[in-house]
C-alpha cells in the first residue's frame, strides 16, 4: 500500500508566500515545512518573505499601553470644558483623582492587597510602613473629609468618630475601624463618589469659598491650599501603589505642578518657624519684625512646576529679598516634591548649593517635614 503521491516543488515554491503570511492550512503549512529542510533554494526564498513580512506587519503585543487611559483622558479635559466650570485651583486634584481612579479600574484584586509603602519623615528621621492598596484609599477619604466638612458634605468616618481633627488620627481611627479595608469595588466607590462630590461642591460654591479655613489639626489651610495640597497627596499616594504594581505613573501636567511647588514654597518658613520651636532646628540668627526684609535662601525650582522662591529664615512673617539672600539651592521640580512627600532623605536629596550650609540644611529639613502619614 502507497501513501499519498509528494506534493511537486513547483507547488510548493508557490505556497511560500502563503506560508510566509501564515495564510495556509494545517497541512499545506506540514508540507512547505518539510520541505523547506530538503530545498536550499526555497529556504532562502521563505527567510527573505518572513523577512518583508516582518517589515510590513510587525508584531505587536495585543496589551493596550496602560498610559492609554491617562493620555485620552488628559486630552479629553483639554478639549471640552465643563458645562460648570471648575476653579484653576481645584482643577489638579480633578485631574488627579481621575488619574488615580483611572489606575485602581486597572488593577486586580490581588494588587488591591498587595503591600503598598508609605513613606514620611516625621521631622527628625525617614519613616515608613506597608499597607494594602485598600488601606491607602482609605486614608485618602479620611483625610479629604477634612475639605468634605469645610464644605458641608458629610464626613467619611460619620458624627460617631471620636478621632481628633488632624490627619494621622483621623486615617489611625479609619483603620481601627475597617483594618482589613474594604472590598476593592467598595473602596474604590467610596472614595470615588467623595471626591466626584468635592468637586462638584466647590464648582458650585460662592466666590469668597476660596479662602475659607479647613483644619488641619494643629495647623488649618484655606480651603483654596487644600485642594492642593490633597490633589498633591493624591498623586503621591497613585505612586506609591503603581510602583507596587509595577503600573506606569506620569508627573501631573505642568501647570498643575507648578500650584504643588508653590504652595510647598509658601508653606517653608511656617514650617521652619515650627522645627525651631519644637527644638528642631537652631534659633534665628536675627529677630525680623513682620513685613521687614531679613535673610533668605533662594529656591530655585528648575523643570516642570519650577519657579523662584526666596524663603524667609528667620521669620516666618519676614520678607524675603534678593538683597538679603544668603544661601542658593537649585533642585529639579520633581525632586523637590519627592523631598517634599518623605520620599527621600534630606541628606541623599540632588540639589546644588551655594552660600550658608546651616540655612540650606534647615530648609532642606523643613522641606521634608512638609511630609506627612
Amino acid at each position: 500500500m502507497t501513501g499519498p503521491a509528494p506534493t511537486p516543488h513547483k507547488v510548493l515554491k508557490s505556497l511560500l508566500g502563503a506560508w510566509a503570511l501564515a495564510a495556509c492550512s494545517s497541512d499545506e503549512t506540514a508540507a512547505v515545512e518539510e520541505h523547506l529542510t530538503d530545498c536550499a533554494a526555497c529556504a532562502e526564498e521563505a527567510v527573505r518573505l518572513r523577512d518583508a513580512v516582518a517589515l510590513l506587519h510587525p508584531e505587536d503585543s495585543l496589551d493596550l499601553d496602560p498610559r492609554l487611559r491617562s493620555r485620552v483622558l488628559a486630552s479629553c479635559l483639554g478639549r471640552r470644558p465643563p458645562r460648570v466650570p471648575v476653579p484653576d485651583w481645584a482643577a489638579p486634584y480633578d485631574a488627579e483623582t481621575a488619574r488615580l481612579d483611572a489606575l485602581l479600574r486597572d488593577i486586580g484584586e490581588a494588587e488591591w492587597r498587595a503591600p503598598v509603602r508609605l513613606r514620611w519623615f516625621d521631622g527628625e528621621r525617614s519613616m515608613a510602613r506597608d499597607i494594602s492598596a485598600a488601606a491607602v484609599i482609605g486614608h485618602l477619604r479620611a483625610v479629604d473629609g477634612l475639605v468634605a466638612t469645610g464644605l458641608g458634605l458629610p464626613d467619611p468616618l460619620g458624627p460617631e468618630t471620636t478621632a481628633g481633627g488632624s490627619p494621622e488620627e483621623r486615617t489611625e481611627a479609619l483603620w481601627a475601624h475597617d483594618p482589613d479595608g474594604q472590598t476593592p469595588g467598595a473602596a474604590r466607590s467610596a472614595w470615588r463618589a467623595q471626591t466626584t462630590a468635592l468637586i462638584r461642591g466647590v464648582s458650585f460654591a460662592d466666590g469668597e469659598a476660596a479662602e475659607r479655613p479647613v483644619p488641619y489639626g494643629p495647623f488649618s489651610l484655606s480651603l483654596r491650599d487644600s485642594f492642593v495640597d490633597r490633589a498633591f497627596e493624591c498623586w503621591v499616594h497613585a505612586t506609591d501603589i503603581a510602583e507596587a504594581v509595577d503600573y506606569p505613573y506620569d508627573p501631573p501636567a505642568p501647570g498643575h505642578l507648578r500650584q504643588m511647588v508653590e504652595l510647598a514654597a509658601r508653606m517653608l518658613p511656617s514650617v521652619l518657624a515650627g522645627r525651631r520651636r519644637a527644638g528642631l532646628a537652631p534659633p534665628p540668627r536675627t529677630l525680623v519684625a513682620a513685613g521687614a526684609p531679613g535673610r533668605s535662601l533662594l529656591l530655585e525650582v528648575e523643570g516642570s512646576g519650577g519657579g523662584h522662591w526666596h524663603i524667609p529664615l528667620d521669620s516666618p512673617g519676614a520678607l524675603g529679598s534678593p538683597e538679603g539672600t544668603v544661601a542658593h539651592v537649585a533642585l529639579d521640580g520633581i525632586e523637590f516634591c519627592r523631598l517634599a512627600a518623605g520620599h527621600i532623605p534630606p541628606e541623599e536629596v540632588a540639589v546644588g548649593r551655594d552660600g550658608d550650609g546651616e540655612a540650606i540644611r534647615d530648609v532642606l529639613l523643613a522641606t521634608a517635614s512638609l511630609s506627612r502619614l
